[in-house]
């Protein structure tokens, strides 16, 4: 896909563009410690005819560096994401989310669900489904919460920037751990993601996607019980492992129409997958029906 930057009034941000210009749009979002190049594998397989839109999150890849930690609310980045997609001219679209991405997504959805044509989310829990996460909630506390070390150390006030600056190579290779080593995960790809997590301010920026969930969370609380009316994805890989098995329970709750696709890989799905993500993605959609 090729790049460029975008001037809204709420900043500047980097998007990759691919497929049919004149295509149906589909809105794709990464997650952490990611950057839109995190699509590039599924867009190689996805329908042709789709127009590939995945903009950088604020505060990652080549997106603006914002030091207020109340803008990485996840709300409001997805006014981020509505201020590009408008700017774009884009009326409804299919959208897509992985990790972080897919919060913002949902929030996106929960926002302007008349615009959203179709939803897929990936490795990510949902907002409103309350019942879900207590039961998470007590399976990662049987874990003693290990799988969110990171996120705990993140929250701590200036212990990235102090860390993490300097050492953002290795910072950012230890996530995607053997298969990134073995190149199931491509190498291209985490060096891209290095090279961004050294932008300056980035220790500080990615961390605030994590300083804010205490802002999200009571915002989160009041949207327990909305259920999401258009047709939506979830696609699951069953090696996750900050992600558990119960963070799918009661989706059907959450959703007019669910539909839930497992797929033998760990947290990075996409990139471990790619073509099988874009099979799902390209039977799911409804583009040419």
């Amino acid at each position: 896909m090729k790049t460029r930057m975008i001037n809204v009034p709420r900043g500047v941000f980097n998007i990759r563009e691919g497929g049919d210009l004149a295509g149906f749009p589909v809105i794709m979002l990464h997650g952490w410690p990611e950057s839109s190049y995190c699509w590039e594998g599924v867009a190689k397989h996805l329908d042709a005819r789709l127009h590939l839109i995945a903009p950088d999150l604020r505060g990652l890849g080549d997106s603006e560096r914002t030091l207020d930690v109340t803008a990485y609310q996840k709300l409001e980045l997805a006014k981020d994401v509505v201020e590009i997609v408008d700017a774009l001219g884009i009326d409804t679209f299919f959208l897509v989310g992985h990790d972080w991405g897919g919060i913002v997504a949902q929030e996106i959805a929960l926002l302007i669900p008349e615009r959203v044509k179709q939803l897929v989310i990936m490795n990510i829990p949902v907002i409103t489904n309350a019942a879900g996460a207590q039961e998470a909630a007590h399976a990662l506390a049987a874990m003693r919460f290990m799988p969110y070390w990171y996120q705990y150390f993140q929250m701590q006030p200036g212990l990235a920037e102090a860390m993490i600056k300097g050492n953002e190579d290795v910072w950012v290779r230890y996530f995607f751990g053997k298969k990134g080593r073995d190149g199931i995960i491509p190498a291209e790809s985490i060096a891209e993601y290095a090279r961004c997590y050294a932008i300056p301010n980035t220790p500080a920026t990615g961390a605030s996607y994590y300083r804010a969930m205490q802002l999200d969370a009571k915002h989160w609380s009041e949207l327990a019980g909305r259920k999401f009316p258009m047709t939506s994805l979830y696609i699951y890989g069953t090696e996750e492992i900050t992600i558990v098995p119960e963070n799918l329970n009661h989706l059907e709750d959450c959703f007019d129409t669910i539909r839930v696709e497992k797929l033998q890989a760990g947290h990075f799905v996409q990139e471990e997958k790619p073509r099988e993500v874009a099979e799902l993605m390209n039977d799911f959609f409804d583009t040419l029906t």
